[in-house]
């Protein structure tokens, strides 16, 4: 296989005839080049919708109430459903499946301030198992927990960017914000994956907003995880939590516009199986793409062979075997489409970092196109075993090549 002489041979007849092999080598370098693009193109797509789930656990269930659309047992349509206290307890603890669950209160206004400091955040009033959900992260201090909730507590987890406005360079743990006029102790600050927004939030207990804000019971949003259910499993629950509702709130289990659900398990799986597909579909048109390239050099190479019958006919008089015949083939045709292959690779890896510099971190629906390292590896194995399917035929057909047809050949 590396035998010195040979390899000398190849690349001479290689040099003899440069614009043959370029064009040859240039129809697998093309193949791999729109191989690894489109491979790229499709994680950076697949990285933009990820970035859609980036602020809520991919495992969670959103329940909104709404208004129903149908008479029920003598109740006329049109009426709000309100949920409380009570809808988040029979979630918590009566829904089997259900791990992590948090309520929310809207707070009506936003102006927090600090001394002469102030702004307009966003207030969210929820449960411990909040932060879990949402992905906050606590960087400093600690965020709402049960005994704030049981005491009502007048305390703030403020986010980052919160903390930057307010307060500037100082220290805000231990500190009092005024939410629309009522103080909060500053008990931890936090970060969130949602991006700047999230991180312009106050986290307060549910049970101290609807007590100082006039929301009595009042629970205008729900959400919970559901561990590693599947999509049937997901569906069931939520399926679940709209019967209890149903029964609660005396509607139709059937209206879905009494209550309304959002399933990330369910969302996300739809996401996960589309690209999973087109992932599917670009391996497809990449290797179709390649194989034309290894029509085309096993072509070249059944000319080449032509064109070296009588040499071919002149080693085997001298006693070359047909195996050292058949590898000289084999091993020209590997080399051009390795090194064709591999300069495609490169260019293509080289503009998906190129293009990739250029979009903004927080970009949706397409970020960090990137082509990872197995994948490199899987094209590489594509070329080494290309070149060789591409060389077989005329190889074979070069050593079944009798001395003495050949010799006639002119």
């Amino acid at each position: 296989m590396f035998d010195r002489d040979n390899w000398q041979e190849i690349l001479h007849t290689i040099s003899k005839n440069k614009l043959r092999t370029f064009l040859t080598g240039f129809s697998v370098a093309w193949g791999i080049f729109m191989l690894i693009i489109l491979l790229g193109a499709g994680s950076g797509l697949s990285n933009g919708v990820k970035l859609e789930f980036r602020d809520a656990a991919t495992n969670s269930i959103w329940v909104f109430s709404g208004q129903t659309s149908e008479p029920y047992k003598g109740m006329k349509p049109g009426r709000y459903i309100q949920f409380d206290n009570a809808d988040f307890a029979v979630i918590k603890n009566d829904i089997a499946g259900v791990e992590k669950a948090s309520g929310r209160f809207y707070v009506p206004g936003s102006n927090v301030t600090y001394k002469k400091e102030s702004g307009d955040f966003g207030i969210r009033t929820v449960h411990p198992d909040h932060q879990y959900i949402e992905k906050t992260r606590t960087i400093v201090g600690r965020f709402i927990n049960e005994i704030d909730i049981k005491e009502k507590r007048k305390v703030a987890s403020i986010g980052t960017l919160v903390k930057k406005t307010l307060f500037k360079d100082e220290d805000p743990m231990g500190k009092y914000v005024e939410v629309n006029g009522v103080p909060f102790k500053v008990i931890g600050i936090f970060e969130d994956e949602g991006g700047e927004n999230e991180q312009e939030m106050l986290y307060l207990p549910i049970s101290t907003a609807q007590m100082v804000f006039n929301g009595q019971d009042r629970i205008n949003q729900m959400m919970f995880t559901v561990g590693d259910a599947s999509i049937e499993e997901s569906q069931l629950i939520e399926a679940e939590v709209r019967k209890k509702m149903a029964i609660t709130h005396t509607f139709n289990p059937k209206d879905e516009r009494a209550i309304r659900f959002w399933n990330n398990v369910e969302e996300f799986m739809k996401f996960n199986n589309l690209f999973e597909n087109i992932n599917l579909f670009i391996w497809v048109i990449g290797i179709m793409t390649i194989i034309a390239g290894i029509v085309g050099i096993s072509n070249i190479m059944m000319i080449v062979v032509k064109e070296r019958t009588k040499e071919i006919g002149i080693r085997k008089a001298l006693g070359a075997t047909p195996l050292s015949i058949i590898k000289l083939i084999i091993m020209e045709s590997v080399l051009i489409t390795a090194v064709s292959g591999y300069i495609g690779l490169v260019l293509g890896v080289g503009l998906i970092e190129l293009v990739s510099s250029f979009i903004p971190p927080d970009t949706q629906f397409f970020n960090s196109p990137e082509v990872n390292f197995n994948v490199a590896i899987t094209a590489t194995l594509i070329l080494v075993i290309a070149g060789t399917i591409a060389g077989l035929i005329p190889a074979t057909r070069a050593a079944a090549i009798k001395p003495i047809v050949a010799l006639r050949d002119e």
